[in-house]
């Protein structure tokens, strides 16, 4: 019977959180659509980084921040890649451009939300189009910006951390830019171990994630940054290794 009871008040929150959760999405396009056009894009990132910050109340997930986040660009923020709420997640802690596949740009309703963010969008299978990005992220950091880019390239399971792959990091590179390692991480609120309710990776479904992270009762995400660093004569190869082995640590404390 307890259990009955249960799996009924876990039910009954995740739905009324899931309503929730697509009522702040629409509002969000509705923002983007006719608010966007007449603000300034910083006010346009203060918006960003609000309603980033309430999707994650709204799921009821709790934001906890460690380090410091970068203050102004130019800096470039590498991180791993767990799951869908990466994104808004790091938003939430500290406004930035991601570099996103380009298949975002099409997805209904999301893609709108990304490119309203700022994202830039890289065709990632075009060696070409690495180039012309590379290009883009040299004039960013020129103009101050902060950029964050998931270098594993895709999302892994929260285990273990996928090799690195380098080329974006050739514009930090070119520009003396600064790279701020970041580690993500869930955690249950409860017991203090990891969470992978929010992965989303393999055969996992986005359904099926969101379905889980509605579901958990104290869902935490941790947002570890460590220092910045610059390149001190390394190429991009030698320096992504520096930072995967300073991501997995992060993600990790």
């Amino acid at each position: 019977m307890a259990n009955g009871l249960h799996k009924i008040k876990t039910g009954s929150r995740a739905v009324w959180r899931g309503l929730r959760l697509l009522a702040h999405v629409a509002k969000g396009a509705w923002i983007v659509a006719f608010r966007f056009p007449q603000l300034h894009y910083l006010q346009q990132h203060e918006h960003v980084q609000a309603w980033a910050a309430t999707l994650l109340l709204r799921a009821g997930v709790q934001l906890q921040v460690k380090g410091q986040p970068p203050a102004k660009g130019p800096v470039l923020m590498v991180s791993n890649h767990i799951s869908w709420l990466d994104i808004p997640l790091l938003h939430a802690a500290r406004h930035c451009r991601f570099i996103s596949k380009s298949d975002v740009k099409g997805w209904p309703i999301i893609g709108t939300l990304a490119t309203a963010a700022g994202t830039l969008y890289i065709q990632r299978s075009s060696r070409r189009d690495a180039v012309r990005m590379v290009g883009a992220m040299e004039e960013a950091f020129k103009r101050g910006e902060i950029l964050a880019v998931f270098p594993e390239g895709t999302t892994g399971d929260g285990r273990s951390l996928l090799s690195f792959h380098s080329n974006l990091l050739e514009a930090a590179v070119q520009c003396d830019a600064p790279v701020q390692p970041v580690g993500l991480r869930f955690v249950d609120g409860k017991t203090g171990s990891t969470s992978y309710a929010a992965t989303y990776v393999g055969d996992e479904t986005l359904l099926g994630s969101i379905w889980r992270v509605l579901c958990s009762e104290q869902l935490i995400a941790v947002v570890h940054y460590g220092e910045a660093q610059s390149a001190q004569g390394r190429d991009r190869r030698a320096w992504a290794k520096d930072l995967h082995t300073e991501v997995d640590r992060l993600r990790q404390s």
